[in-house]
């Protein structure tokens, strides 16, 4: 069975926009990368563990804050490359990002220089609209924002393709 990941799309109203909340991955691989490598707050679910509650501990996990009180959305899965599908749920709720804490893990930097580093997983969260999300996000997830605005019934011509980056990535 190929491996499973779990994670929650927090999505807010600010005026007549509605805005993601997606986390940009911590290290120096990319931390010069901006475009496509951003994502859902998400992980890998536990042996055993119920898709709903590895998304709840995710997102602890990745933001350092738990999980705002209201009910989850559904947005069904989406499958990466490497066969792992992700189940991702959605939920209206406000977050200040302003300082995240998520979790860490080491790896040694430079390359080849014995020298063991510990990044954060997450170096930065922000909210953006559906339409910066969508070039933000890696390619596999961007089809959960249109899940997203088909649930909130937002027009789909009111949403653009990926852009041109994206689309080499695809």
């Amino acid at each position: 069975m190929s491996k499973q990941s779990a994670g929650i799309l927090l999505y807010k109203y600010t005026g007549k926009i509605i805005q993601v909340l997606l986390v940009h991955p911590g290290g120096p691989f990319w931390a010069k990368r901006d475009l496509g490598v951003w994502s859902i707050p998400k992980g890998e679910l536990e042996e055993g563990e119920a898709p709903t509650l590895a998304a709840k501990r995710e997102f602890f996990e990745e933001v350092g804050q738990k999980v705002p009180a209201g009910d989850l959305i559904s947005l069904g899965e989406a499958k990466q490359a490497s066969g792992k599908v992700v189940y991702v749920w959605a939920l209206q709720a406000d977050l200040d990002v302003t300082d995240i804490k998520s979790n860490t893990f080491k790896t040694e930097w430079p390359p080849k220089s014995g020298v063991m580093q510990e990044f954060p997983e997450n170096d930065r969260a922000a909210w953006f609209d559906l339409n910066i999300a969508k070039q933000k996000l890696f390619p596999y997830q961007s089809a959960l924002i249109d899940r997203l605005a088909e649930y909130l019934q937002i027009p789909e011509a009111e949403l653009p393709p990926p852009n041109p980056v994206q689309q080499s990535l695809l």
